[in-house]
Protein backbone atom coordinates (compact mmCIF):
# COMPACT_ATOMS: atom_id res chain seq x y z
CA UNK A 1 0.00 0.00 0.00
CA UNK A 2 1.80 3.49 -1.37
CA UNK A 3 1.97 6.00 0.25
CA UNK A 4 1.93 9.74 -1.26
CA UNK A 5 3.95 12.00 1.09
CA UNK A 6 3.53 15.04 0.61
CA UNK A 7 5.84 16.77 2.77
CA UNK A 8 8.69 16.15 0.05
CA UNK A 9 7.38 18.98 -2.31
CA UNK A 10 7.42 17.34 -5.78
CA UNK A 11 4.08 19.56 -7.10
CA UNK A 12 3.75 17.95 -10.22
CA UNK A 13 4.50 14.30 -9.24
CA UNK A 14 1.91 14.68 -6.19
CA UNK A 15 -0.65 16.16 -7.94
CA UNK A 16 -0.23 13.02 -10.57
CA UNK A 17 0.02 10.59 -7.94
CA UNK A 18 -3.14 11.96 -6.38
CA UNK A 19 -5.15 12.67 -9.28
CA UNK A 20 -4.81 9.50 -11.56
CA UNK A 21 -5.95 7.26 -9.09
CA UNK A 22 -8.93 9.60 -8.52
CA UNK A 23 -9.72 10.22 -12.09
CA UNK A 24 -9.85 6.08 -12.18
CA UNK A 25 -11.86 6.02 -9.42
CA UNK A 26 -13.95 8.85 -10.35
CA UNK A 27 -14.96 7.51 -13.64
CA UNK A 28 -15.96 4.02 -12.26
CA UNK A 29 -18.06 6.06 -9.45
CA UNK A 30 -19.72 7.62 -12.21
CA UNK A 31 -20.79 4.37 -13.54
CA UNK A 32 -23.63 3.94 -10.95
CA UNK A 33 -25.28 6.62 -12.76
CA UNK A 34 -24.27 6.66 -16.00
CA UNK A 35 -24.38 2.65 -16.27
CA UNK A 36 -28.97 2.46 -15.05
CA UNK A 37 -29.03 5.67 -17.75
CA UNK A 38 -27.24 3.18 -20.56
CA UNK A 39 -29.68 0.15 -19.77
CA UNK A 40 -32.97 2.41 -19.25
CA UNK A 41 -32.63 4.08 -22.86
CA UNK A 42 -32.05 0.64 -24.14
CA UNK A 43 -34.99 -0.98 -22.54
CA UNK A 44 -37.38 -1.69 -25.38
CA UNK A 45 -40.57 0.28 -26.30
CA UNK A 46 -40.22 2.79 -23.08
CA UNK A 47 -36.22 3.38 -23.11
CA UNK A 48 -36.86 7.16 -24.29
CA UNK A 49 -39.22 8.35 -22.06
CA UNK A 50 -37.89 6.42 -19.16
CA UNK A 51 -34.36 8.21 -19.73
CA UNK A 52 -36.57 11.45 -19.53
CA UNK A 53 -38.45 10.49 -16.53
CA UNK A 54 -35.46 9.21 -14.74
CA UNK A 55 -33.44 12.30 -15.38
CA UNK A 56 -35.81 14.18 -13.82
CA UNK A 57 -34.88 12.42 -10.47
CA UNK A 58 -31.17 14.37 -10.89
CA UNK A 59 -31.78 17.57 -9.25
CA UNK A 60 -32.97 15.18 -5.82
CA UNK A 61 -29.60 13.02 -6.59
CA UNK A 62 -27.48 16.26 -6.82
CA UNK A 63 -29.10 18.00 -3.48
CA UNK A 64 -28.24 14.38 -1.71
CA UNK A 65 -24.91 15.34 -3.41
CA UNK A 66 -24.38 18.87 -2.36
CA UNK A 67 -25.18 17.41 1.42
CA UNK A 68 -22.48 15.25 0.98
CA UNK A 69 -19.90 17.83 -0.51
CA UNK A 70 -21.05 20.11 2.46
CA UNK A 71 -19.42 18.07 5.09
CA UNK A 72 -16.68 16.29 3.03
CA UNK A 73 -15.97 19.43 0.78
CA UNK A 74 -15.14 21.18 4.33
CA UNK A 75 -14.01 18.77 6.07
CA UNK A 76 -11.15 17.29 4.00
CA UNK A 77 -9.30 20.51 3.61
CA UNK A 78 -9.32 20.66 7.41
CA UNK A 79 -8.12 17.60 7.92
CA UNK A 80 -5.29 18.19 5.41
CA UNK A 81 -4.16 21.32 6.56
CA UNK A 82 -4.22 19.37 10.43
CA UNK A 83 -2.30 17.01 9.18
CA UNK A 84 0.09 19.65 7.69
CA UNK A 85 0.54 20.94 11.13
CA UNK A 86 1.14 17.83 12.62
CA UNK A 87 -2.23 17.59 14.98
CA UNK A 88 -2.87 14.16 14.81
CA UNK A 89 -5.68 14.43 16.96
CA UNK A 90 -7.58 17.20 16.05
CA UNK A 91 -7.07 15.79 12.21
CA UNK A 92 -9.38 12.81 13.52
CA UNK A 93 -11.61 14.76 15.25
CA UNK A 94 -12.45 16.41 11.84
CA UNK A 95 -13.04 13.25 10.44
CA UNK A 96 -15.23 11.59 12.93
CA UNK A 97 -17.84 14.67 13.02
CA UNK A 98 -17.79 14.94 9.22
CA UNK A 99 -18.97 11.68 9.25
CA UNK A 100 -21.41 11.50 11.93
CA UNK A 101 -23.13 14.78 9.85
CA UNK A 102 -22.67 12.61 6.85
CA UNK A 103 -25.04 9.98 8.46
CA UNK A 104 -27.72 11.84 10.95
CA UNK A 105 -28.10 14.11 7.11
CA UNK A 106 -28.64 11.20 5.22
CA UNK A 107 -31.41 9.66 7.46
CA UNK A 108 -33.39 12.81 7.37
CA UNK A 109 -33.06 12.88 3.77
CA UNK A 110 -34.70 9.62 3.24
CA UNK A 111 -37.74 10.48 5.33
CA UNK A 112 -38.36 13.91 3.66
CA UNK A 113 -37.59 12.59 0.41
CA UNK A 114 -40.28 9.17 0.85
CA UNK A 115 -42.68 11.32 1.99
CA UNK A 116 -42.69 14.36 -0.49
CA UNK A 117 -41.26 12.46 -3.36
CA UNK A 118 -44.23 12.05 -5.48
CA UNK A 119 -44.78 16.07 -5.41
CA UNK A 120 -41.51 17.15 -5.66
CA UNK A 121 -41.08 15.35 -9.28
CA UNK A 122 -44.30 17.42 -9.61
CA UNK A 123 -42.57 20.69 -9.25
CA UNK A 124 -39.88 19.22 -11.23
CA UNK A 125 -42.26 19.44 -14.21
CA UNK A 126 -43.00 15.21 -14.48
CA UNK A 127 -45.59 14.80 -16.83
CA UNK A 128 -47.49 11.66 -16.04
CA UNK A 129 -45.82 9.76 -18.47
CA UNK A 130 -42.34 10.49 -16.62
CA UNK A 131 -43.66 10.06 -13.36
CA UNK A 132 -44.42 6.13 -13.92
CA UNK A 133 -40.33 6.05 -14.27
CA UNK A 134 -39.52 8.44 -12.22
CA UNK A 135 -41.53 8.11 -8.86
CA UNK A 136 -40.27 3.95 -8.71
CA UNK A 137 -36.66 5.14 -9.28
CA UNK A 138 -36.67 7.65 -6.40
CA UNK A 139 -38.03 5.73 -3.87
CA UNK A 140 -35.81 2.90 -4.11
CA UNK A 141 -32.48 5.31 -5.14
CA UNK A 142 -33.33 7.03 -1.86
CA UNK A 143 -33.02 4.05 0.46
CA UNK A 144 -29.24 3.91 -0.25
CA UNK A 145 -28.80 7.57 0.59
CA UNK A 146 -26.29 6.84 3.94
CA UNK A 147 -24.61 4.54 1.60
CA UNK A 148 -24.05 7.19 -1.01
CA UNK A 149 -22.79 10.00 1.20
CA UNK A 150 -20.52 7.77 3.17
CA UNK A 151 -18.46 6.10 0.40
CA UNK A 152 -18.35 9.75 -1.66
CA UNK A 153 -18.03 11.87 1.34
CA UNK A 154 -15.71 9.93 3.12
CA UNK A 155 -12.87 9.16 0.34
CA UNK A 156 -11.47 12.47 0.72
CA UNK A 157 -10.23 11.41 3.53
CA UNK A 158 -8.24 8.64 2.77
CA UNK A 159 -6.89 10.60 -0.29
CA UNK A 160 -5.82 13.12 2.48
CA UNK A 161 -4.17 10.73 3.53
CA UNK A 162 -1.73 9.84 0.69
CA UNK A 163 -3.80 6.77 -0.32
CA UNK A 164 -5.92 7.05 -3.18
CA UNK A 165 -5.49 3.52 -4.37
CA UNK A 166 -7.07 2.28 -1.24
CA UNK A 167 -10.22 4.98 -2.01
CA UNK A 168 -10.04 3.82 -5.69
CA UNK A 169 -10.66 0.45 -4.72
CA UNK A 170 -14.11 1.28 -2.88
CA UNK A 171 -15.51 3.31 -5.84
CA UNK A 172 -14.44 0.38 -8.22
CA UNK A 173 -15.38 -2.82 -6.31
CA UNK A 174 -19.16 -1.21 -6.34
CA UNK A 175 -18.97 -0.07 -9.59
CA UNK A 176 -18.05 -3.51 -10.94
CA UNK A 177 -20.97 -4.93 -9.12
CA UNK A 178 -23.57 -2.21 -10.53
CA UNK A 179 -22.22 -3.11 -13.92
CA UNK A 180 -22.75 -6.65 -13.04
CA UNK A 181 -26.53 -6.07 -11.43
CA UNK A 182 -27.75 -3.75 -13.89
CA UNK A 183 -28.21 -6.14 -16.61
CA UNK A 184 -29.87 -8.94 -14.40
CA UNK A 185 -32.37 -6.72 -12.62
CA UNK A 186 -33.38 -4.05 -15.38
CA UNK A 187 -34.27 -7.53 -18.23
CA UNK A 188 -33.82 -10.87 -16.68
CA UNK A 189 -35.36 -10.46 -13.64
CA UNK A 190 -37.98 -7.67 -15.76
CA UNK A 191 -37.48 -5.11 -13.19
CA UNK A 192 -36.86 -2.53 -14.91
CA UNK A 193 -36.37 1.37 -13.63
CA UNK A 194 -36.77 -0.05 -10.21
CA UNK A 195 -34.14 -2.72 -11.26
CA UNK A 196 -31.44 -0.06 -11.72
CA UNK A 197 -31.93 1.67 -8.37
CA UNK A 198 -31.76 -1.41 -6.52
CA UNK A 199 -28.20 -2.71 -8.17
CA UNK A 200 -27.28 1.04 -7.51
CA UNK A 201 -28.24 0.40 -3.91
CA UNK A 202 -26.49 -2.54 -3.32
CA UNK A 203 -22.99 -1.21 -5.05
CA UNK A 204 -23.05 1.76 -3.04
CA UNK A 205 -23.56 -0.36 0.21
CA UNK A 206 -20.39 -2.46 -1.06
CA UNK A 207 -18.11 0.41 -1.46
CA UNK A 208 -19.65 2.37 1.76
CA UNK A 209 -18.34 -0.97 3.31
CA UNK A 210 -14.75 -1.05 2.19
CA UNK A 211 -14.55 2.81 2.71
CA UNK A 212 -15.86 2.35 6.34
CA UNK A 213 -13.70 -0.46 7.17
CA UNK A 214 -10.51 1.11 6.36
CA UNK A 215 -10.86 4.30 8.34
CA UNK A 216 -12.14 2.43 11.28
CA UNK A 217 -8.76 0.15 10.80
CA UNK A 218 -5.39 0.37 12.15
CA UNK A 219 -4.15 1.28 8.39
CA UNK A 220 -5.82 4.41 8.76
CA UNK A 221 -3.64 7.23 10.24
CA UNK A 222 -6.66 8.89 12.26
CA UNK A 223 -9.55 6.40 13.13
CA UNK A 224 -12.97 7.22 12.61
CA UNK A 225 -15.68 6.98 14.94
CA UNK A 226 -19.35 8.25 15.55
CA UNK A 227 -20.20 11.16 17.54
CA UNK A 228 -23.48 11.12 19.69
CA UNK A 229 -25.59 13.95 18.78
CA UNK A 230 -25.23 15.25 22.25
CA UNK A 231 -21.33 14.86 22.17
CA UNK A 232 -21.33 16.87 18.80
CA UNK A 233 -23.23 19.78 20.36
CA UNK A 234 -19.60 20.56 22.17
CA UNK A 235 -17.45 20.53 18.88
CA UNK A 236 -20.40 23.01 17.38
CA UNK A 237 -17.51 25.26 16.32
CA UNK A 238 -15.68 23.07 14.32
CA UNK A 239 -19.01 21.89 12.86
CA UNK A 240 -19.51 25.40 11.96
CA UNK A 241 -15.71 25.55 10.71
CA UNK A 242 -16.31 22.60 8.44
CA UNK A 243 -19.61 23.88 7.11
CA UNK A 244 -18.17 27.43 6.64
CA UNK A 245 -15.81 25.97 4.31
CA UNK A 246 -18.18 23.28 2.33
CA UNK A 247 -20.62 25.57 1.86
CA UNK A 248 -18.54 26.61 -1.57
CA UNK A 249 -19.69 22.96 -2.95
CA UNK A 250 -23.34 22.72 -0.92
CA UNK A 251 -24.31 25.90 -3.00
CA UNK A 252 -22.53 24.68 -6.19
CA UNK A 253 -24.48 21.51 -6.41
CA UNK A 254 -27.67 22.86 -5.19
CA UNK A 255 -27.66 25.34 -7.71
CA UNK A 256 -26.76 22.85 -10.45
CA UNK A 257 -29.65 21.15 -9.02
CA UNK A 258 -31.81 24.58 -9.46
CA UNK A 259 -30.10 24.84 -13.06
CA UNK A 260 -31.55 21.30 -13.74
CA UNK A 261 -34.98 21.76 -12.62
CA UNK A 262 -35.28 24.86 -14.52
CA UNK A 263 -34.04 23.31 -18.04
CA UNK A 264 -36.33 20.33 -17.66
CA UNK A 265 -39.35 22.55 -16.95
CA UNK A 266 -38.51 24.83 -19.88
CA UNK A 267 -37.50 22.22 -22.14
CA UNK A 268 -40.78 20.25 -21.61
CA UNK A 269 -42.76 23.14 -22.18
CA UNK A 270 -41.50 23.98 -25.14
CA UNK A 271 -40.26 21.14 -26.79
CA UNK A 272 -42.17 17.73 -24.48
CA UNK A 273 -40.79 15.06 -23.26
CA UNK A 274 -38.29 14.23 -25.74
CA UNK A 275 -36.20 17.26 -25.12
CA UNK A 276 -36.13 16.59 -21.62
CA UNK A 277 -34.70 12.84 -23.08
CA UNK A 278 -31.85 14.99 -25.07
CA UNK A 279 -31.17 16.94 -21.65
CA UNK A 280 -30.54 13.95 -19.38
CA UNK A 281 -27.98 12.48 -22.52
CA UNK A 282 -26.13 15.92 -22.08
CA UNK A 283 -26.30 16.27 -18.54
CA UNK A 284 -24.89 12.24 -18.59
CA UNK A 285 -21.99 13.37 -21.29
CA UNK A 286 -20.98 16.31 -19.51
CA UNK A 287 -20.59 14.44 -15.95
CA UNK A 288 -18.04 11.93 -17.90
CA UNK A 289 -16.30 14.74 -19.25
CA UNK A 290 -15.62 16.50 -15.81
CA UNK A 291 -14.50 13.68 -14.27
CA UNK A 292 -10.97 14.14 -15.46
CA UNK A 293 -11.41 17.84 -14.98
CA UNK A 294 -12.63 16.62 -11.25
CA UNK A 295 -9.62 14.54 -10.95
CA UNK A 296 -7.40 16.67 -11.41
CA UNK A 297 -8.16 20.12 -9.25
CA UNK A 298 -9.06 17.60 -6.35
CA UNK A 299 -5.92 15.89 -6.38
CA UNK A 300 -4.51 19.25 -6.56
CA UNK A 301 -6.72 20.54 -3.46
CA UNK A 302 -5.26 17.98 -0.74
CA UNK A 303 -1.66 19.31 -2.31
CA UNK A 304 -2.18 23.00 -1.64
CA UNK A 305 -3.91 22.17 1.69
CA UNK A 306 -0.97 20.53 2.90
CA UNK A 307 1.96 22.71 1.94
CA UNK A 308 -0.52 26.10 2.82
CA UNK A 309 -0.56 24.06 6.76
CA UNK A 310 3.11 23.52 6.56
CA UNK A 311 3.91 27.33 5.57
CA UNK A 312 5.23 26.48 1.85
CA UNK A 313 4.16 29.16 -0.28
CA UNK A 314 6.32 28.52 -3.04
CA UNK A 315 5.16 24.75 -3.23
CA UNK A 316 1.54 26.40 -3.27
CA UNK A 317 1.97 28.62 -5.94
CA UNK A 318 3.39 25.82 -7.91
CA UNK A 319 0.34 23.69 -7.49
CA UNK A 320 -1.87 26.27 -8.68
CA UNK A 321 0.45 26.44 -11.73
CA UNK A 322 0.36 23.27 -12.55
CA UNK A 323 -3.24 22.39 -11.53
CA UNK A 324 -4.43 25.32 -13.68
CA UNK A 325 -2.39 23.86 -17.17
CA UNK A 326 -3.45 20.73 -16.84
CA UNK A 327 -7.04 21.54 -16.04
CA UNK A 328 -6.61 24.34 -19.12
CA UNK A 329 -5.08 21.42 -21.60
CA UNK A 330 -7.62 18.85 -21.14
CA UNK A 331 -10.80 20.88 -21.44
CA UNK A 332 -9.48 22.09 -24.53
CA UNK A 333 -8.75 18.75 -25.77
CA UNK A 334 -12.35 17.76 -24.68
CA UNK A 335 -14.12 20.58 -26.47
CA UNK A 336 -12.23 19.40 -29.84
CA UNK A 337 -13.57 15.70 -29.40
CA UNK A 338 -17.47 17.14 -28.94
CA UNK A 339 -16.73 18.95 -32.10
CA UNK A 340 -15.55 15.77 -34.36
CA UNK A 341 -17.64 13.48 -32.55
CA UNK A 342 -20.86 14.41 -31.39
CA UNK A 343 -22.53 10.89 -32.44
CA UNK A 344 -20.43 9.03 -30.32
CA UNK A 345 -21.92 10.50 -27.18
CA UNK A 346 -25.29 10.55 -28.12
CA UNK A 347 -25.22 6.96 -29.22
CA UNK A 348 -23.74 5.78 -25.79
CA UNK A 349 -27.33 6.44 -24.45
CA UNK A 350 -29.57 5.53 -26.95
CA UNK A 351 -30.22 5.14 -30.96
CA UNK A 352 -33.38 6.16 -31.42
CA UNK A 353 -33.33 8.47 -34.92
CA UNK A 354 -35.83 11.05 -33.21
CA UNK A 355 -33.84 11.41 -30.70
CA UNK A 356 -30.55 12.02 -32.62
CA UNK A 357 -31.45 14.76 -34.40
CA UNK A 358 -32.08 17.02 -31.63
CA UNK A 359 -29.55 16.07 -29.59
CA UNK A 360 -26.34 16.89 -31.84
CA UNK A 361 -26.97 20.31 -32.41
CA UNK A 362 -27.64 20.65 -28.55
CA UNK A 363 -24.63 18.98 -27.53
CA UNK A 364 -22.66 20.93 -30.04
CA UNK A 365 -24.38 24.40 -28.98
CA UNK A 366 -24.04 23.36 -24.62
CA UNK A 367 -20.12 22.58 -25.09
CA UNK A 368 -19.01 25.24 -26.65
CA UNK A 369 -17.50 27.61 -24.38
CA UNK A 370 -15.85 24.16 -22.25
CA UNK A 371 -12.70 25.29 -21.94
CA UNK A 372 -13.84 28.05 -19.44
CA UNK A 373 -14.85 25.24 -16.57
CA UNK A 374 -11.21 24.60 -16.39
CA UNK A 375 -11.11 28.50 -15.19
CA UNK A 376 -13.90 27.78 -12.81
CA UNK A 377 -12.91 24.56 -11.81
CA UNK A 378 -8.91 25.67 -10.98
CA UNK A 379 -10.23 28.95 -9.18
CA UNK A 380 -13.10 27.60 -7.23
CA UNK A 381 -10.63 24.36 -5.67
CA UNK A 382 -7.84 27.07 -4.90
CA UNK A 383 -10.13 29.24 -2.87
CA UNK A 384 -11.42 26.07 -0.75
CA UNK A 385 -7.67 24.81 -0.58
CA UNK A 386 -6.88 28.18 1.21
CA UNK A 387 -10.23 28.30 3.25
CA UNK A 388 -11.31 31.15 0.97
CA UNK A 389 -14.82 30.17 2.09
CA UNK A 390 -16.28 33.86 1.31
CA UNK A 391 -14.97 33.68 -2.46
CA UNK A 392 -15.87 30.24 -2.89
CA UNK A 393 -19.40 30.87 -2.03
CA UNK A 394 -19.91 34.05 -4.00
CA UNK A 395 -18.38 32.23 -7.33
CA UNK A 396 -20.66 29.18 -6.94
CA UNK A 397 -23.98 31.31 -6.45
CA UNK A 398 -22.49 33.54 -9.52
CA UNK A 399 -22.20 31.36 -12.29
CA UNK A 400 -25.47 29.25 -11.93
CA UNK A 401 -28.18 31.05 -9.98
CA UNK A 402 -27.16 34.65 -11.39
CA UNK A 403 -26.31 34.16 -14.69
CA UNK A 404 -27.44 30.56 -15.60
CA UNK A 405 -30.78 29.81 -14.36
CA UNK A 406 -32.09 33.74 -15.38
CA UNK A 407 -30.66 33.18 -18.77
CA UNK A 408 -32.55 29.93 -19.69
CA UNK A 409 -36.35 32.26 -19.16
CA UNK A 410 -34.58 34.84 -20.72
CA UNK A 411 -32.99 33.70 -23.97
CA UNK A 412 -36.15 30.81 -24.31
CA UNK A 413 -39.16 33.39 -23.59
CA UNK A 414 -37.73 36.48 -23.80
CA UNK A 415 -35.99 36.94 -26.94
CA UNK A 416 -37.64 34.00 -28.17
CA UNK A 417 -34.97 31.12 -28.90
CA UNK A 418 -36.87 28.47 -27.81
CA UNK A 419 -35.08 25.46 -26.56
CA UNK A 420 -32.23 26.28 -28.22
CA UNK A 421 -31.90 28.86 -25.17
CA UNK A 422 -31.72 26.20 -22.65
CA UNK A 423 -28.14 25.50 -24.48
CA UNK A 424 -27.07 28.93 -24.90
CA UNK A 425 -27.36 29.61 -21.06
CA UNK A 426 -24.59 27.10 -20.48
CA UNK A 427 -21.45 28.66 -22.67
CA UNK A 428 -22.26 31.86 -21.76
CA UNK A 429 -22.18 31.52 -18.13
CA UNK A 430 -19.03 29.04 -18.22
CA UNK A 431 -17.52 31.92 -20.17
CA UNK A 432 -18.50 35.03 -17.74
CA UNK A 433 -18.81 33.13 -14.72
CA UNK A 434 -15.41 30.97 -15.44
CA UNK A 435 -13.17 33.94 -16.05
CA UNK A 436 -14.18 36.13 -13.02
CA UNK A 437 -13.56 33.10 -11.13
CA UNK A 438 -10.15 32.89 -12.37
CA UNK A 439 -9.09 36.76 -12.34
CA UNK A 440 -10.57 36.92 -9.30
CA UNK A 441 -8.13 34.09 -7.74
CA UNK A 442 -5.25 35.37 -9.37
CA UNK A 443 -5.49 38.66 -8.19
CA UNK A 444 -6.00 38.04 -4.97
CA UNK A 445 -4.83 34.78 -3.36
CA UNK A 446 -2.23 33.86 -6.41
CA UNK A 447 -0.91 37.76 -5.47
CA UNK A 448 -0.32 37.62 -2.10
CA UNK A 449 1.33 34.50 -2.47
CA UNK A 450 3.80 35.89 -4.79
CA UNK A 451 4.57 38.58 -2.09
CA UNK A 452 5.41 36.38 0.47
CA UNK A 453 8.91 35.09 1.00
CA UNK A 454 9.69 31.59 0.11
CA UNK A 455 9.86 29.53 3.64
Amino acid sequence: MRQVDFSKGRILNDIISTAVPMLFAQLVNLLYSIIDRVYIGRIEGIGVAALGGVGLCFPIISIIGAFTYLYAGGGAPLFAMERGKKNADEAGQVMSVTFTLEVLTSILIIAVGLIFGRNILRVFGASDTALLYALPYLRIYLLGTVFAMVSTGMNPFINAQGYPRISMTAVVTGALCNIALDPVFIFIFHWGVRGAAAATVLSQAISASITFSFLKSGKSEERLSFIAPALLVKRLKLVGDIIGLGSASFIMMVTNSLVQISCNRVLADLGGDIYVSVMTIISSVRQILEVPLAAITDGAAPVISYNYGAGRRGNVKKAIRVMSAMAITYTLLTWLTVVFLPSFFIGIFSSDRELFAVARPALHIYFFAFVFMALQYCGQTTFKALNRKGHAIFFSIFRKAVIVVPLTYLLSYGFRLGTNGVFIAEPVSNVIGGTACFVTMCLTVYRRLLTEKKP
